[in-house]
Formats: structure tokens, sequence, C-alpha cells
């Protein structure tokens, strides 16, 4: 992947060292994705997230460059196909042999989606994190915007609804509080504290879900998982901005939502933006060595940036913004080739890493609006 490369030529690299070479298939409709993704049974549920919405991304780009669909839709299907595979196994026990506790043939859904941790217990073992589960409620959303198809969003209502009170504590009362990790079967919290993002992430996606679901008729589905995420945020106050990296980038990326049409959206972006300020320019972040950084989680923060900075309507800190990402995938654009054998990249890390490095490419549908106009939430 060298620097001479197109971003739309890196993209498609990083992509395919996960999924294989697009070329070589034959017949999309029957392709079944490697088990490259780092986790149990070759699936990751942030990873084939990422994999999802850069798939979308690829079937906009090149229909934008060609003036019709890559493949005849080619790079769709497999987003498709991507899905129904993380379903299929995440969406079952371990041993693939019965659908998670609450699901069903009817709402595979119901009983959530595993991680997919390597491991099945321990303090890395297993369950389902909230914030995976959004990301993948959002990958299916866009997924009935790219084709046309409202069974996706309603796929991801149901995976809202299944977990939304499983992850919440004192659901009922004024102030109530989530938890970070759950079970598997979503019988027990195994992580009690609550994360940071988590409210924000809530409230964010389902507010997205809802919108698609009033554009085809189903309604308000998702209005009082709403009302107790604004609950959980009001009780906690003023978000805090960390200086971690991923957690900033996607903090932007939440709040670039609606960051041109609401208050507390706006006043967010604008204190994401004075920490990296902080982070960049005041401790010198990119200076440090880097083999003591984490490329994915900087990757995070690309993606925010490029996401935030194409809706900002102040232009000067729009172009500090960029500057930011341009640096971070330009400090990390000549090991992303050499990643399997330089040693800065552990193993387990290495396809989070590579899918990441596609999105702060090119964030493509990460963006609001990029697949055409957004329901109004």
């Amino acid at each position: 992947m060298t620097a001479s490369s197109t971003r739309l030529d890196r993209f498609q690299q990083a992509m395919e060292s996960l999924y294989g070479n697009f070329t070589d298939i034959q017949d999309p409709e029957s392709w079944t994705p490697p088990m490259k993704s780092g986790g149990h049974k070759g699936r990751y549920l942030w990873t084939d997230a990422f994999g999802v919405i850069n798939l979308l991304t690829m079937h906009q780009e090149y229909t934008k460059v060609t003036g019709t669909p890559a493949g005849n839709d080619m790079y769709l299907v497999l987003a498709r196909r991507l899905v129904e595979t993380v379903h299929d196994v995440l969406g079952r026990t371990r041993d693939g042999l019965s659908r998670l506790p609450g699901a069903t043939e009817e709402n595979p859904m119901g009983g959530g989606l595993r991680i997919g941790k390597m491991d099945e217990r321990g303090p890395d073992g297993d369950g389902q994190y909230h914030h995976y589960l959004t990301v993948w409620m959002f990958a299916l959303n866009r997924m009935s915007l790219a084709s046309g198809d409202p069974k996706y969003n309603q796929q991801a209502v149901a995976l809202a609804k299944a977990i939304h009170p499983r992850f919440f504590l004192n659901r009922e009362s004024n102030r109530p509080r989530m938890v970070w990790k759950m079970a598997m079967d979503l019988s027990k919290p195994l992580v009690a504290s609550e994360g940071n993002l988590d409210p924000i992430d809530g409230y964010v996606i389902f507010r997205l879900l809802q919108a698609a679901a009033m554009e085809s008729n189903d309604g308000p589905v998702l209005a009082e998982e709403i009302k107790d995420y604004e609950r959980v945020m009001q009780r906690k106050g003023e978000h805090l901005v960390s200086s971690d990296p991923l957690d900033l980038g996607m903090t932007l990326w939440t709040a670039h939502w609606f960051s041109e049409k609401e208050e507390w959206a706006k006043r967010l972006s604008v204190r994401c933006f004075e920490q990296m300020y902080d982070l960049f320019e005041i401790n010198r972040y990119l200076e440090r060595n880097i083999k003591f950084r984490l490329a994915f989680r900087e990757f995070g923060t690309a993606l925010g940036i490029q996401c935030q900075s194409e809706q900002s309507t102040e232009k000067e800190s729009a172009v500090d913004l960029k500057t930011y990402a341009d640096s971070i995938i330009t400090a990390w654009d000549p090991y992303m080739e050499l990643s399997i054998s330089s040693g800065l990249t552990p193993d387990d890390l290495r396809p989070i890493t590579r899918v990441m490095y596609a999105t702060a490419l090119i964030p493509g549908a990460f963006r609001r609006g990029y697949l055409g106009p957004e329901p109004k939430a």
C-alpha cells in the first residue's frame, strides 16, 4: 500500500486483507466471508460492522467512478452476505447448535449478538457490549438506506428492543443507569460499570433507527427506549470528553449526526475539538514513538474528525481538524503494508486495524448524508 496509491486503492487492499480478493469472487450471492475478522469462528462484531459499512462505501465509490454499480451491485451483495454470516455465527451459542436465548427463526435478533471474543470466559471473555451492538445496528440501518430494503432497519430495531432493557438498571426511575458488558445470554452483567459513550451512542443510533422506521411507516418504534437514554444523559450531565484517541473520535462521530441542529451535540463537538487541539498541539501526541501507540485507536480519531469536518460550518476549524486526520493516516501509511512482519500491530489486532484503516481513508457510509437524504430523526 504505497503512498502513491489512491485512497480507494488502499481502501480496497485493506478490505481484501480480511475478506479476500474481490475480483476472484465469481458469484457474490454464494460468497462466504473468510474467517479472518479476528474473533470466535472467524467473526468479530466490531470488525465486521466496519466491514459491512466499508463495503457499502465501496459500492457507492465505484458507482461514482463508473456511473453504474460495480459488478452489478457486487459490493452491496457482499455486504448482505457478511450481515447474514454474522447473524448466523454471533447470533448463536458458541457451539453453533442453537440461537441465543430469546431469538427465534422469525426474530433472529431477539437474543442479541455475541462480541466474538476468542475466550469463552475470563476478564476478556465473550459476552455482549452495548457499544458493539449499536455499531452493528448502525450498519444494518445503512444497509437499508443503501439497498432500499427496510428489512435491515427492522432487524436493527428488533436487536435494539432485545438488548435495551438488559443493559439498564432502575430503568423505570428518573435516574436509570447502564451496564457496560452483559453475559452472552444477556442473563447478568459481566461488567457493571457504565460506559462513557454508551448513553449517547444509544440515543443517537436509536433515533436514526426510528427515523428510518417512520419513513417506512413502522411508526415511533423506539420512543420509550430513546427516553431512557435521555434520562441517563440528564443524570450524567456534560459528557466526559476523553483523551483516548478512539473514544474521542467515536464521540465526535456520534455527535456529528446532530451537531448542526441540536445544541447538546454542537457543544459536545466543540469540546471534542478543544480536546483534540490539546492532544495534538499541546501534548504533541503524534510525536510520540509509534511503537507505543495503537493504530486502530487513532483511525477512530481520523474517522470522527473527517465526519465532523464535512459537517462543520466553521471553515477554519474544519481545515484544522482535517489536518489532524491527514497526519494520522500519513503516520501509519508506511506500516500498513509491513504490519504482518513489523511487530507494531499485535496479531489479534490486525483485523480491526486493517478494517479501521480503510474507514480512516474513506469514511464514506459512516458520514451523514453520504448515502442520500437522511430520514428525519
